[in-house]
């Protein structure tokens, strides 16, 4: 499966952005999902994932609250619905999908397939 990230863009503290992680080459429906964000020289974090049914989803302390993840079957599609955005929130926002009836987590190396990433810019 090949995913691609979008929505990405600049944006006030407080303010809210929408990224999305559309899939193609395959239904994404057998997948969980997670979100990961990397501001360069650091780290990759765990922002938060989702269970292949979009029943359960599970979000890093740093998110939690202002974060949620939602996924549409039909649209082949993963959300990340990002509000009360905070300057620390800015990085390339990342989706990965790794097979399986699972919660994902911030294991990295569960994840068979990536996005290429999208950049959040948040201004103070």
């Amino acid at each position: 499966v090949q995913l691609q990230a979008s929505g990405g863009g600049l944006v006030q503290a407080g303010g809210s952005l929408r990224l999305s992680c559309a899939a193609s080459g395959s239904t994404l429906s057998s997948y969980a999902v997670g979100w990961f964000r990397q501001v360069r020289g650091k780290e990759r974090e765990f922002v938060g994932g989702i269970t292949w049914s979009g029943g359960s989803t599970n979000y890093g302390d740093t998110v939690k609250g202002r974060f949620t993840i939602s996924r549409d079957h039909a649209k082949n599609t993963v959300w990340l619905q990002m509000n009360s955005l905070k300057p620390e929130d800015t990085a390339v926002y990342y989706c990965a999908a790794r097979w399986g009836a699972v919660l994902p987590g911030p294991e990295e190396d569960e994840y068979g397939y990536w996005g290429q990433g999208t950049q959040v810019t948040v201004s103070s």
